[in-house]
């Protein structure tokens, strides 16, 4: 994904919401159990499931923090050995799509117990990566760095860790930009 830089998506939260009521289901799911539950949850529905489509939709879910990914290295009953998973992120307001509860059923995935504290060191870790990536940015934008900061008050809200280190880095970012755009003015 590189440097995970703003992008303008024509996907409404409300997407990605359903993204993260799909993983809710289960726990934490494979990219590809995702995908084939998606896939599943267009057939039940009537309609293709376009496979680059959904794939960039969790990209950019991921992206946005209402998804997390992160290794089970401290054990996830019933994860595949080595797989990356997915798990509900701090933004996210879980929404079931329509048809999707049947999706336990259908799919033959366990449901896994996750460790709110271990995905949201993961998501914190990534957030001050994000936020010194942001800030270091020649063309800083005051809305990245400030949808940034709320993902860290998110983030501490969500799962039992700090989010100072980033909040710190984004705060000074703002008042700097702040500061420029004010000097540029007189």
């Amino acid at each position: 994904m590189g440097d995970r830089a703003e992008r303008d998506t024509d996907v409404p939260e409300e997407t990605y919401d359903e993204l993260a009521g799909v993983v809710d289901l289960f726990g934490a799911l494979t990219r590809a159990e995702l995908e084939r539950a998606l896939d599943e949850l267009a057939f039940k529905q009537g309609a293709d499931a376009d496979t680059e489509a959904l794939a960039a939709a969790v990209d950019d879910a991921v992206e946005r923090y209402y998804l997390v990914e992160f290794e089970p290295e401290d054990g996830v009953a019933g994860a595949p050995d080595g797989a990356t998973l997915l798990a509900v992120g701090p933004v996210a307001f879980p929404v079931l799509p329509e048809n999707a509860e049947d999706l336990p059923l259908i799919l033959d995935v366990p449901e896994r117990t996750v460790d709110r504290a271990v995905v949201g060191e993961r998501a914190a870790d990534r957030l001050v990566r994000d936020a010194e990536a942001a800030v270091s940015d020649d063309e800083a934008d005051g809305r990245r760095l400030e949808r940034l900061l709320d993902v860290a008050y998110d983030v501490e809200a969500w799962a039992p860790v700090e989010a100072t280190a980033a909040r710190e880095t984004l705060d000074e970012a703002l008042e700097a930009l702040e500061a420029k755009s004010e000097g540029e003015l007189e």
